[in-house]
């Protein structure tokens, strides 16, 4: 079985973020991270050489292939800043509708500014989410 490529790693989080050459694409992650970081009460870990994690849960599949893995994290794309939202978005309806610009993928949450969605919202939805793997996942 393969072995994840991604994985915690020591590097440091602030020399990642102040190495982002936008300052408004630094400034948003920087309120991400007090964002997931409030959710989970964990520091903020590197993933990879690209990837801002927080906390971590252990998943089993029924393939047998198991792994560890973050509760929630982020990465300062090129295209977009894109949010790891490990439980996924089936149980989040309401909150997409109220969220603001944004578009999805399986567990990625898109968007191309803080500025377009509203936080309050994007805190929720963080925050159920975290709850939701916590809980599923001891």
């Amino acid at each position: 079985m393969a072995e994840l490529k991604t994985k915690v790693n020591e590097a440091s989080v602030d020399k990642f973020i102040k190495d982002i050459g936008d300052e408004r694409v630094r400034e948003d992650a920087r309120k991400i991270i007090e964002i997931m970081q409030k959710a989970t009460k964990a520091e903020p870990k590197m993933w990879g050489t690209s990837i801002v994690g927080f906390g971590c849960y252990h998943y089993k599949y029924a393939s047998g292939r198991e792994g560890d893995w973050m509760l929630v994290g982020f990465s300062p794309r090129k295209q977009n800043l894109t949010l790891y939202i490990m439980s996924g978005f089936e149980e989040y309806d309401s909150l997409l509708k109220k969220l603001g610009k944004h578009s999805t993928g399986k567990s990625c949450l898109y968007i191309k500014r803080l500025e377009d969605v509203d936080l309050k919202v994007l805190k929720e939805l963080v925050a159920k989410s975290v709850r939701h793997i916590q809980k599923t996942h001891s």
